[in-house]
């Protein structure tokens, strides 16, 4: 194997060992197969090209001081797989598929797991698209899904730090009744020109707003979005929002602390009051926001005047890491060990 320069590695792809798919015809699932190749062959009808039908998922693997692997909620993303294959009427893939696609492309692709305190981990990609060939706009009848992965350093380059988000309420991310709350290609399809427009001013992302009357704090780019004050850790509640692992996690670990949880509707002018702010996914944990620059009001809401995340943030990343390293101990079950 190539030598990894582990510590300075990117969020991006590497070609790993093999990948894992399973395909689903005549009513039923197949075998999990083994695939070296990066590439499949797909038909030009496929389903997935042309009416979007298609759902992923992100999670990821993380090689302890013990040296051994642990998987972070592979259960969770499996069952949040099945809401988005319902919200596109795909074939939805059983659980214990799922979990045992997931176990062994990375027991297969161990040397490919990061070393601990390295600062990365393994990223794990499930996806699930319609691979039958249809013209009509209907279902296909055909599926795959494939899991593969490969080693990622921290989403943002300086890793555990503040970075600034913009309001723009000319773009919108998901309508009330639409497809926000499943975890569907077309969603980040549709977030692209905001995000490229918001990196063009010099922000991480766009911090979007409820589409029905801009009045609500939605989800910052792809993330859940959650401010802190008077001890209590408090986060949108929406239809229009999708269901963020990490913040289920930060939710239950916010009460461990001794803190109140408020999941409701809060208004855009509520931000004033937050003495911190985050944005939270798989994929950065938690990205503390240095500030919010909201154009049209003319308003800056600044939750970091010294640009370093705040003591609430930091004591969350750091409680959720160890738990998913296991420094710390899983007493939710919330860690899968491969063997």
């Amino acid at each position: 194997m190539e030598n990894i320069d582990w510590s300075n590695l990117a969020f991006g792809y590497m070609k790993t060992d093999c990948n894992i798919r399973c395909t689903y015809s005549d009513g039923k699932w197949g075998e999990l197969e083994v695939h070296e190749s990066e590439y499949l062959s797909l038909h030009m009808a496929a389903t997935s090209l042309h009416y979007g039908q298609e759902s992923f998922e992100g999670l990821k693997a993380f090689r302890g001081k013990d040296g051994k692997v642990r998987i972070f909620r592979m259960k969770d993303n499996a069952l949040r797989m099945q809401d988005s294959s319902a919200g596109t009427l795909m074939a939805r893939i059983p659980v214990e598929i799922f979990e045992e696609a997931v176990l062994k492309v990375v027991k297969l692709n161990e040397r490919f797991v990061p070393p601990y305190e390295s600062g990365a981990s393994l990223y794990i990609r499930p996806v699930l698209f319609g691979s039958g060939a249809q013209i009509g706009v209907r279902p296909s009848n055909e599926y795959m899904f494939i899991v593969f992965v490969t080693p990622v350093g921290p989403y943002f380059k300086g890793g555990f730090q503040t970075t600034p988000f913009v309001i723009m309420r000319e773009y919108d991310r998901s309508a009330p009744l639409g497809m926000g709350k499943y975890k569907v290609g077309g969603n980040y399809a549709a977030s692209l020109v905001a995000g490229e427009r918001a990196h063009q001013l010099g922000y991480s992302n766009i911090f979007y707003l409820d589409a029905k009357e801009k009045k609500y704090i939605d989800e910052c780019g792809a993330a859940n979005f959650f401010g802190i004050k008077d001890n209590t850790y408090v986060t949108p509640k929406s239809s229009s929002i999708l269901p963020s692992i990490t913040n289920k996690s930060l939710m239950v670990l916010a009460k461990e602390l001794g803190m109140k949880v408020e999941q409701r509707a809060i208004p855009v002018e509520e931000l004033a009051t937050f003495e911190e702010a985050g944005a939270c996914g798989t994929a950065a944990v938690i990205s503390p926001i240095q500030r919010i620059d909201d154009f049209d009001e003319n308003k800056s809401y600044i939750f970091s005047h010294d640009g370093k995340p705040g003591p609430i943030c930091e004591k969350l990343y750091n409680k959720l890491r160890a738990i998913q390293y296991g420094d710390e101990a899983d007493t939710h079950d919330w860690v899968t060990l491969v063997k």
